[in-house]
């Protein structure tokens, strides 16, 4: 019940009414009865259907006060951050992402796997925000809209999967579809988190120039280039020494994070990674600003329909003992 208010309460106050009619209105003058003596009397029925009946008035009376004071059920308070930050998360989906040196403890993963896991518990940590998902390989795709349900993300997040939407790697494409999903925003702040494991080999638009055209429109860029690099991987005899991040362009990265006002950040295992987004956790702190709200539900269709149903029965019982 604690849930519940009348927001036009004032209405309670009429409730006592027909009591204050009954005993300060003067009654109409009855006419004088015409006993008859061989008609049955059974006085104490009739007593019995007088309180009935006025019982089901009394009980209607209550239900269409209460419906007129317009009960109303609050639900649990919901927070909603005022002025929120927009942030694009925009990860490369290029067939590279399926190297398996991203370590996790005394094992390797993918690097897709570890982003997923990574970047799934930054959504999380992010309420508040709204987030959006941007893939890119031989083209950008855009797979979720700017939104604040992160449950939504973390799933569209967890279900990609490789050549999806090819195998190279459009840099400049994953940047100007971000920032063209920027345009329409009114957020006060516009933050944009670039993966990638590669270099620019595939789209139409060069990085630069995509970073350019983001920060004309008041877009901050965190890069974030991926790949173990140096490492010995054993062969069926012999161990032999790779370079996994052979193909990692840092310097367009790192241009691209100064041009914006942005930072770079090298990630070589998945415990540098998850410190990665902690970190850009710190630098892009949620705003404290926020809005509660309470969901409504109008309730007063129910007393009023209790009202009705005690009209029938009241009309059943009339003319039932009439």
């Amino acid at each position: 019940m604690a849930n519940i208010e009348f927001l036009w309460w004032w209405f309670l106050l009429l409730l006592p009414l027909p009591v204050l009619v009954y005993h300060f209105v003067s009654p109409l003058p009855q006419q004088a009865a015409i006993p008859l003596a061989y008609l049955p009397t059974d006085s104490h029925a009739a007593s019995q259907q007088q309180w009935r009946i006025k019982g089901l008035v009394i009980a209607m009376w209550v239900c269409l006060i209460i419906a007129a004071a317009r009960p109303v059920w609050y639900g649990d308070p919901i927070s909603v951050t005022t002025q929120q930050r927009d942030v694009m998360l925009v990860v490369d989906l290029s067939y590279s992402m399926n190297q398996q040196d991203m370590q996790l403890g005394k094992e390797y993963v993918d690097r897709l796997t570890a982003v997923k896991q990574v970047l799934s518990d930054f959504i999380a940590k992010r309420q508040g925000d709204r987030l959006g998902l941007i893939f890119f390989a031989d083209h950008a795709y855009l797979q979720t809209p700017l939104t604040f349900d992160r449950t939504t993300i973390t799933q569209q997040l967890n279900q990609a999967v490789l050549k999806l939407i090819g195998t190279r790697t459009a840099i400049g494409d994953g940047i100007g579809l971000a920032t063209k999903t920027f345009i329409d925003s009114d957020a006060p702040q516009r933050v944009m988190i670039l993966l990638s494991d590669g270099s620019n080999n595939a789209g139409v638009l060069d990085p630069l120039e995509a970073a350019e055209i983001a920060k004309h429109y008041g877009t901050t860029i965190y890069t974030i280039g991926i790949g173990a690099g140096e490492m010995t991987i054993r062969d069926f005899l012999l161990t032999r020494r790779v370079n996994t991040a052979e193909d990692l362009d840092e310097k367009t990265l790192q241009e691209i994070a100064q041009l914006t006002g942005g930072q770079y950040f090298r990630a070589r295992d998945q415990q540098e990674l998850q410190t990665i987004y902690d970190t850009i956790n710190q630098l892009e702190p949620l705003s404290q600003a926020t809005q509660t709200w309470r969901p409504q539900s109008e309730w007063f269709h129910y007393p009023l329909a209790a009202a009705l149903l005690l009209s029938v029965v009241l009309m059943i019982v009339r003319r039932q003992y009439g």
